[in-house]
């Protein structure tokens, strides 16, 4: 089976960056049955709380591509995706996301993000980060129009 090869690339990588000092995850982009870029955690060495497995692999296709579009892709994860990295590839257009540990599976070890994802499911209000909308616009200015402005210009 193909997906079972995927996600035997992606704990390979994992079990390869537990022996390098890292988290034990890892993952790969696929496209049209071809592995397009891999990923592992890289926390340990970056001290950057971004640096997961799938964002990783997510940069490095988007690179590839010269694109951040990834429509068509699938990803490959030796972990269950935390929020983060699943927003991530929503945002990039992924078409599938399959992974081998499940959340319940990494809990015994402080590897799991349910209640992360439990967390994030309430509304901003009861969340245990304060969240809030301030509307500042110095002298008027609209980012977002600015943006549409300078886009038009480029075109």
């Amino acid at each position: 089976m193909t997906e079972e090869r995927f996600l035997r690339e992606a704990i390979a990588l994992a079990r390869a960056n537990v022996e390098a000092g890292g988290r034990p995850f890892g993952a790969v982009v696929v496209r049209e049955g071809e592995i397009l870029a891999t990923g592992v955690n890289e926390i340990h060495a970056t001290n950057d709380p971004t640096t997961h497995a799938e964002m990783e692999a997510i940069r490095a296709a988007s690179r590839r591509l010269g694109s951040p579009d990834l429509a068509g892709c699938a990803v490959y994860a030796s972990g269950h995706p935390c929020p983060m990295c699943l927003a991530a590839m929503r945002l990039a257009g992924v078409t599938r996301v399959a992974y081998a540990c499940s959340n319940d599976e990494g809990a015994p070890f402080g590897l799991s993000t349910a209640d992360l994802y439990q967390e994030l499911a309430r509304p901003f209000a009861e969340q245990s980060m304060a969240i809030s909308h301030l509307p500042v616009r110095p002298e008027g200015a609209d980012l977002y129009q600015a943006w549409a402005q300078a886009r038009r210009g480029r075109r």
